[in-house]
């Protein structure tokens, strides 16, 4: 439904009253046709019926298009009173302004906050009720910190009140401290957990650096083993060699001793290429 054209001063123009409410537009839409109305009337005309109301020209809701620009401006300068006139407001506004202003209206109807409170009054008046209202909330005149609702709790018994805040505290207490413990817990098996995991990898290090080790250590008793091997040939060979060495000295002087005695023959060459085998032997070794 649209605003009500009581409310407005001075004359409207008729482009901007509804077709179907006949007040003025609220919420406009319009059809091809260029004919206007208020969205929620169009809408529920549209649920029984397939065409405009003013020509009956085809109307589907996916036809209908915002008011046009110079139609809207001229909608929004329309001036109006507020709602709440015939309780003794007497501002007249903009139609663009209105619903700011009766949201914050001083003689808007209202009703009492406090629960189970009947009263409706001007918003003016909210402060002075609420200041008196029989109904509103107050803490405890003895000091036991209970919130009073109702004229009824002004009976009410301080040391009850306080027995079940403290059995309210300690039951909250409790379920805070098994929160916690049960979250400690699931930490702690987290953790147990993952140094499971770093035990069972470390272990394996551990192992795989003992299998290193052990082929380092048979690798190294090898190496030993051939040094001495090699050690062992070095003194045979050098032992075939001074052997060898005696038995050359011993050739020369006997050589030299027949030289001496005058006995001449040829050279036996045979000998001495068996010597020289002899010598080159252990150099190779």
């Amino acid at each position: 439904m649209g605003y009500d054209i009581e409310r407005f001063m001075g004359n409207v123009n008729e482009g901007l009253l509804c077709c179907i409410c006949r007040d003025v537009l609220e919420d406009p839409l319009q059809a091809p046709c260029e004919h206007a109305f208020c969205a929620s009337c169009i809408h529920g005309w549209l649920v029984h019926h397939n065409n405009c109301p003013e020509d009956r020209q085809q109307l589907a809701v996916g036809d209908l298009r915002p008011l046009h620009r110079y139609m809207r401006n001229d909608l929004g300068r329309l001036q109006i009173q507020c709602r709440n006139a015939g309780c003794g407001c007497t501002t007249v506004c903009s139609l663009e302004s209105i619903d700011r202003h009766e949201r914050d209206c001083d003689y808007k109807l209202m009703s009492c906050m406090n629960p189970g409170c009947p009263a409706q009054f001007d918003r003016r008046n909210l402060d002075s009720h609420l200041a008196v209202c029989e109904h509103r909330s107050r803490e405890c005149p003895d000091g036991c910190g209970y919130t009073i609702i109702s004229a009824e709790d002004l009976q009410h018994n301080c040391i009850a009140e306080l027995r079940t805040e403290l059995e309210l505290l300690r039951a909250e207490m409790i379920c805070r401290v098994e929160e916690t413990k049960q979250e400690m817990e699931s930490r702690l098996d987290s953790q147990r957990r993952h140094m499971v995991h770093k035990e069972s990898i470390l272990q394996g290090k551990v192992e795989e650096l003992k299998s290193q080790m052990s082929r380092l250590m048979a690798d190294v008793r090898a190496l030993l083993a051939s040094e001495r091997q090699h050690r062992q040939d070095l003194d045979q060979a050098d032992l075939e060699k001074r052997e060898l060495m005696e038995l050359l000295k011993g050739l020369q002087k006997e050589f030299r001793s027949k030289s001496n005695d005058g006995i001449q023959k040829l050279p036996n060459t045979r000998p001495l290429v068996c010597l020289e085998s002899i010598k080159r032997k252990p150099r190779e070794v």
